[in-house]
């Protein structure tokens, strides 16, 4: 991952505000100041129209995709804007992505949780009254865990295999909306397709370089395919 690589999310409140630009220019300005002082480069930027109290916010789930497909950083204008919305932030304590605000550069994604410090002292509380109650049980001879699953075991492994699955299929989903922008734009084939990524920057999916291969593309879009249906169905026949 590049330090000096961004996305940038923008949010006004109304529909003349977007058309417009109002606010929108401001807070463009401030990214742009922010990321030239970093040394940096805007691989895209999102704008979401909405009000303040909506929780559903399209637009920043695609810009915290594209962040972690890109393996950037998130940057956006004011930190007020977003952080006092708790689905905001607990989203983004979420969404494994770094995070930064260009007036409070100081504060990212391992400091803004202090404004979630509310919802992580109720999880503590609830944590400690479940250990407090598995101690009761075992202190009343009660025996805790699985007896039946043991290191190595074949529940471990599919455990194991699980997780790296999930892992692999929210990497693929991060990654298609730019193999699918590219094909709007031309790409036609999985060598085109390959190609379109490293050119975007988009690193491969060991993190290893920016050199992708056509398997690699087969294997995004094989992976979305149930989640995205005839969509990544027609991408795939379209590049074969």
């Amino acid at each position: 991952m590049s330090v000096n690589c961004f996305v940038a999310y923008y949010r006004v409140s109304t529909d003349k505000q977007g058309r417009s630009g109002l606010g929108l220019d401001a807070q463009r300005a401030a990214v742009e100041v922010h990321v030239a002082s970093a040394r940096g480069a805007v691989a895209a930027e999102f704008v979401e129209v909405e009000s303040g109290r909506r929780r559903d916010r399209p637009q920043l789930a695609a810009a915290l995709a594209a962040t972690r497909a890109h393996r950037a950083v998130l940057v956006i204008a004011k930190l007020g804007r977003l952080a006092r919305n708790v689905h905001f932030v607990s989203g983004l304590m979420e969404s494994g992505v770094d995070f930064v605000a260009a007036d409070m550069p100081k504060v990212n994604r391992l400091t803004v949780h202090i404004l979630a410090a509310v919802a992580e002292e109720e999880a503590r509380m609830i944590s400690a009254r479940t250990k407090a109650a598995l101690a009761a049980a075992k202190a009343r001879g009660v025996r805790l865990g699985n007896p039946n699953l043991h290191a190595g075991s074949p529940d471990q492994a599919r455990a194991a295999n699980a997780v790296k699955t999930g892992r692999a299929r929210m990497r693929a989903s991060d990654v298609l909306p730019i193999i699918e922008q590219a094909r709007r734009a031309g790409a036609t084939t999985l060598q085109q397709l390959a190609d379109a990524l490293a050119a975007r920057g988009v690193p491969t999916p060991s993190g290893r370089g920016q050199r992708w291969h056509p398997v690699q593309v087969a294997r995004i879009v094989g992976r979305c395919r149930t989640a995205t249906g005839t969509s990544a169905v027609a991408l795939a026949e379209s590049a074969a």
